[in-house]
């Protein structure tokens, strides 16, 4: 059974390259818009990782992780944070919350591979 991973971000053109590459890369991809829209799709089901953007309407990225890091069936799950924020305030702020990897955009496609394969649960 392949992996399953849940890409939050406000960016349509952003989520569409991401599926592209975990689909190509043998993972199965599910799609939230925004903090928001993601913790809907938090109702049980397995997600092996996520990867969220900071920087979104409605709930932002750190909003999303603290109340997904708050669910117990998903207080283990890794989260990699894909965002064009590299300050140093910010990751810290992403760590205590949770987040696992802090990817900054522009990304190279088999560089976040390579941290989703070292971080994706079995």
């Amino acid at each position: 059974m392949s992996k399953t991973i849940l890409i939050v971000d406000d960016s349509f053109s952003l989520r569409q390259t991401l599926a592209i590459a975990l689909r190509g890369a043998g993972y199965t991809v599910e799609e939230a818009v925004d903090g928001k829209d993601a913790l809907t799709k938090l109702d049980g089901r397995k997600y092996n990782l996520i990867i969220s953007d900071v920087n979104m309407p409605n709930m932002d990225g750190i909003s999303f992780v603290k109340a997904a890091k708050a669910l117990p069936t998903y207080k283990f799950t890794p989260i990699i944070m894909l965002t064009t924020e590299g300050d140093e305030k910010k990751k810290q702020e992403g760590r205590e919350a949770g987040v696992r990897a802090w990817v900054v955009k522009p990304f190279q496609p088999p560089a976040l591979l390579d941290a989703v394969a070292k971080l994706v649960m079995p």
